[in-house]
């Protein structure tokens, strides 16, 4: 059994310009508004596949095309070559810490535009490896109720100061936890327990300032674990999904999709 993919079929695309960045933003569905931000390459199969799974659960989807072509399958090549172009955008400022990043202003604007035209409380985020931590950072605005953070690797974890970093301002921070405290607004992180690329120390400075509000999913994937995840597992929500019951990272899409529905209708 493989992880869920789809193609674009029922997708549609329309540019969509916020912080003086445009970018192909793909919809479909119909419910509470989600973005969904890709993982690197891009609109890849498997996240088409997840966006569907989101569309039948009841939500309207809107993916971002900021980097890659959509609809594209994910090759080690087709990876290295947008990461290397991700790495110097000045959008994303992939290796910076204490960082207000443009990318994060852009998500906002999206969010609010998706919840004016979709029914429920506000909208959700869902950002994944690269994106991880935009998810987080997008919730600074109101419109965001449901933030989800799977397995954030930005900045690069190069460095002890990098892996600590949360993937945003300290600015930023402080108006999130500011908003768990006051306003209720809670969080899911989701990454495999021996991820180097999303870093234990990242959740660790992200559960110190949020406390109960940041709900950490950590999948065993030390050798030997009893599902068998390699070394390398790192996208809980799209590689290595298999729909089986119990299968970790099954269950754990299961409670995102809880998780959004709670927390938006």
């Amino acid at each position: 059994m493989t992880a869920p993919e789809a193609d674009l079929s029922g997708w549609t695309a329309t540019p969509f310009t916020g912080a003086g960045y445009t970018h192909d933003v793909y919809r479909k569905g119909a419910g509470p508004g989600v973005v969904l931000i890709p993982e690197i390459p891009g609109i890849h199969p498997g996240v088409l596949g997840l966006g569907n799974h989101l569309v039948d659960n009841g939500f309207t989807v809107a993916m971002p095309s900021l980097f890659g072509k959509p609809g594209k399958p994910k090759t080690v090549g087709y990876t290295v070559d947008v990461l290397a172009r991700v790495c110097v955008a000045r959008e994303f400022a992939a290796l910076a810490t204490n960082k207000e990043r443009p990318v994060a202003l852009f998500l906002r604007a999206l969010a609010r535009d998706l919840n004016a035209s979709t029914p429920g409380k506000g909208v959700g985020v869902i950002g994944q490896c690269f994106t991880g931590g935009f998810a987080l950072a997008a919730a600074v605005d109101d419109s965001v109720l449901a933030p989800v953070l799977s397995q954030p690797s930005t900045p690069f974890p190069l460095t002890g100061a990098q892996r600590r970093d949360p993937g945003m301002s300290e600015s930023e921070l402080a108006t999130v936890a500011g908003r768990c405290a006051n306003e209720g607004l809670c969080a899911i992180g989701l990454r495999f327990s021996e991820d180097g690329m999303s870093p234990r120390d990242r959740f660790t400075t992200l559960k110190q300032r949020l406390g109960d509000a940041f709900e950490v999913i950590e999948i065993d994937s030390r050798p030997g674990n009893e599902h068998g995840f390699g070394k390398m597992a790192h996208s809980v929500l799209t590689d290595e999904v298999r729909e089986i019951d119990g299968q970790p990272a099954y269950e754990a899409r299961k409670r995102v999709v809880e998780f959004l529905t709670e927390r938006l209708t």
